[in-house]
């Protein structure tokens, strides 16, 4: 697979609160995915945490939903070039789900792998402490298809090719491992204020 590297476009417009060569896409959502969108109801999704955990579990839509309710309101940035301010996403904190399986000393890194077999590779420092979600409500109403529902991953402060779509379940390891787009060149971690989007970066 080849990469373009510089993705152009659209004009640069100066804002302290763009991350470098990002531009507001103000009421657009550029639908961008590396696969088909799936026919995945709620009541086909199911999520599991597994790896280096205490106790494995997999929860289903209604399980899930019965976590304590949490959101993230804030923005987002894509490695394309696009950031939205002000979006708010509705769902349960990660760290909820990892207080029932209980990671062990030893994990160090997570992959987050899409019931269409899509995986990204973060940091579990980058998944804890309130900083990432779970979700399936955008803006209110339930979370469209193409942009990952029934339920999505959501990194915020990572590009948004780390919040895996269609999230299936996460893998705590020991090692860092990469995922789909971290193999064809893609930075490691994604940091939009860093502007780690290509591997080398």
């Amino acid at each position: 697979m080849n990469i373009t590297r510089g993705f152009t476009g659209r004009p640069r417009v100066h804002n302290p609160g763009l991350p470098p060569g990002q531009y507001d896409a103000r009421d657009e959502w550029p639908v961008l995915s590396a696969e088909v969108t799936p026919d995945l109801t709620p009541e086909d999704w199911t999520f599991r945490i597994d790896g280096l955990v205490a106790e494995p579990r997999t929860w289903d839509w209604e399980e899930a939903h019965a976590l304590p309710a949490d959101a993230y309101e804030g923005d987002i940035h894509c490695v394309t070039g696009w950031s939205k301010f002000g979006v708010r996403f509705g769902g349960v904190s990660l760290d909820a789900f990892l207080d029932q399986v209980r990671p062990l000393p030893s994990a160090t890194h997570v992959v987050a792998y899409a019931h269409t077999g899509y995986t990204t590779n973060l940091p579990l420092a980058d998944v804890t402490g309130g900083r990432a979600w779970i979700v399936w409500e955008y803006g209110g109403e339930p979370l469209p298809a193409e942009h990952g529902g029934p339920a999505r991953l959501i990194v915020p402060h990572l590009y948004f090719w780390k919040s895996a779509k269609w999230i299936a379940g996460l893998r705590l390891l020991d090692h860092d491992e990469p995922g789909f787009w971290e193999t064809n060149g893609y930075h490691a971690r994604g940091n939009p204020w860093e502007e780690q989007r290509y591997s080398g970066d």
